[in-house]
């Protein structure tokens, strides 16, 4: 066999074992993905089906809403900035209950209805239930918060507009620092 022909032949083998592999776009709902991050660190956060998170069942786009694994980003992204706002031996649950990111698909725009549109009246919002614990493992706080950011596009701007969710980490970055003290400063 000539060196062309099997260049060709492990080309063709390597391009069908990726299609074989291949599932489709990542969607947040699938039952594969992970439903809790930071396991054994300070912080754990969790959270159940992401189909009835208001985000999913009230988008004007739900193909659109469902892709990617911007929970999962969330949930790491909780569980760190919480996680480096608490002393030393403390540690924290998280149970994220429902997500609705900055924006939404408005199809009657025209042929964009896959671009998320960002408009005042659609402003990030989550509601989480958390439980924090002293050194011992002596409950010394918990309790279930809804919190937004009504004026996410008012004011200075996320520093990285290549994140695709920038307007709710800013909303997280918010309640940590209203719930656990720590002063706010980005990554």
């Amino acid at each position: 066999m000539n060196l062309p022909r099997r260049l060709s032949l492990l080309l063709l083998t390597t391009t069908l074992a990726a299609c074989a592999s291949y599932t489709g776009p990542m969607m947040v709902t699938n039952p594969d993905l992970p439903r809790v991050v930071g396991e054994g660190t300070p912080v754990t956060v969790h959270w159940g089906d992401p189909a009835q998170f208001t985000e999913i069942r009230q988008s004007l786009n739900r193909y659109e809403a469902v892709q990617g694994d911007w929970v999962v980003e969330l949930g790491d992204y909780v569980s760190e900035r919480v996680a480096r706002s608490l002393p030393p031996g403390q540690r924290a649950d998280v149970e994220i209950l429902d997500i609705k990111r900055a924006g939404e698909y408005e199809w009657w725009v025209g042929r964009t209805d896959d671009v998320r549109i960002m408009r005042d009246i659609y402003p990030p919002r989550m509601r989480v239930q958390y439980v924090r614990y002293d050194a011992n493992g002596q409950v010394i706080g918990e309790g279930e918060q809804q919190f937004g950011d009504l004026a996410y596009l008012d004011g200075p701007q996320p520093l990285s507009t290549a994140d695709s969710l920038r307007y709710e980490k800013r909303m997280i970055d918010r309640w940590v620092q209203r719930e656990f003290g720590e002063p706010i400063t980005r990554r």
